[in-house]
């Protein structure tokens, strides 16, 4: 039987999430965690093939507002939930789900399409480019002083239920969002999903706590975190294991990370992801007590360049022609004039010289400007076509704080 690429109808929802789930070898998600997954499925947006009546490959989207560089938002296409079940493997689905989907973010107007990969090597060839990096922490707190500044004092510290404190945590990560490219102003009912706390997933640990950290009676702060107790013969040696942490100020930050230096019965504290520039090693004055661990989070794909690239704002000026390949998808390909500064920027074709040549890929992991294009030229992957562009445009594409995605969709 021929297969069928098609829209997820409403009826299919269960058993196209399965599918998903299977794919990934996942346990089955409590009702709780379907519920919670369902409110924020964009029914329109997800898509699979059907062999007969057989869901056996699976990909969607959530739209999402990207920060970027500048600190606008910019409507993306956050790629999701991509799989091909083992029995249907090489026959081409995943390019006919890619190209399908590329063509339906383009024509909903997103300049953008990101995601996170669990093997990145696969989506290259589809135009995505590693653009963020994010930085796991296993803090020594027996042997490191916890963070002092002046006025932490002044920072109120009360634990409140996670759920019931959602609106004014989410208060604080809005605030965040316009000044950290990479991450992600959320839609309604992606709130829910950041507390979450089924006890099969807290692997010893126990339940989800939430201390929110104010000022003059403001919340500026919060952390999400649970606590697996240890014991060993020398006594208690527990962990904090840090799920969210946000702040507004770096007074309010610190006072945040003292309190958890501070948790009885711990020696250490984890936390998954924090952007590569985050304070937390400075603080402590000892990043290899800190034990750092550098994934790629963020891929980022120009889905309409002219549009992608004027979207954003540039660290110094600048006017350079791009000459950028996009097999994939076509109507990228040839020659882009981007010409830019502090206050916005305006990318057209041109039939002009090109200076730097480069594929759409190489644009989306500089894109966020947490990935040089020298860096990128020196691995072969941008060559110069006219001295001295290459500098020029690679600081012009920079950030002055690190890319970051705050969580996976």
């Amino acid at each position: 039987m021929a297969t069928e690429l098609r829209m997820l109808r409403d009826t299919e929802w269960d058993d196209w999430s399965e599918a998903v789930d299977r794919a990934f070898g996942a346990p089955p998600r409590t009702p709780e965690q379907r519920a919670a997954r369902r409110e924020v499925t964009e029914t329109d947006r997800m898509f699979g093939v059907w062999d007969g009546a057989d869901c056996v490959a699976t990909a969607g989207a959530f739209s999402f507002g990207l920060s970027v560089p500048g600190g606008a938002e910019v409507p993306a296409a956050g790629v999701t939930m991509v799989t091909v079940q083992p029995t249907h493997r090489r026959r081409g689905l995943l390019r006919a789900m890619m190209r399908h989907q590329l063509a339906d973010v383009r024509e909903r107007g997103e300049p953008l399409a990101v995601l996170t990969a669990s093997e990145p090597v696969i989506y290259g060839r589809f135009g995505y480019g590693p653009a963020a990096l994010d930085m796991q922490l296993t803090v020594d707190t027996l042997r490191l002083a916890a963070p002092e500044l002046p006025g932490v004092d002044g920072v109120r510290l009360r634990l409140v239920d996670p759920s019931a404190a959602l609106p004014e945590c989410e208060r604080v990560y809005a605030q965040l969002v316009p000044g950290r490219p990479g991450m992600l102003a959320r839609r309604p009912g992606w709130a829910r999903l950041a507390v979450l706390d089924t006890p099969g997933e807290r692997d010893g640990a126990g339940v989800l706590q939430c201390a929110v950290a104010e000022v003059d009676g403001e919340v500026r702060g919060y952390v999400r975190y649970a606590v697996k107790v240890v014991w060993e013969d020398a006594g208690p040696s527990g962990v904090v294991r840090v799920r969210h942490i946000e702040a507004l100020d770096p007074v309010v930050y610190a006072a945040l990370w003292r309190y958890l230096f501070g948790i009885d019965l711990t020696s250490s504290v984890t936390v998954s992801s924090r952007p590569v520039d985050d304070a937390l090693p400075h603080l402590v004055g000892d990043l290899r007590r800190c034990l750092p661990v550098l994934r790629e989070s963020l891929f980022v794909r120009p889905v309409e360049v002219g549009a992608a690239l004027a979207a954003r704002t540039y660290r110094t000026p600048v006017d350079v022609v791009l000459e950028v390949a996009d097999p994939f998808c076509p109507w990228n390909a040839g020659r882009w004039r981007l010409t830019g500064d502090g206050t916005g920027a305006v990318c057209a074709r041109t039939t002009d010289p090109a200076e730097l040549a480069l594929s759409v890929r190489e644009l989306g992991s500089a894109y966020l400007g947490g990935v040089a294009l020298t860096s990128l030229a020196a691995a072969g992957r941008v060559r110069e076509l006219r001295p001295g562009a290459l500098a020029a445009a690679s600081v012009a594409f920079g950030s002055d704080v690190a890319p970051w995605l705050p969580h996976e969709f």
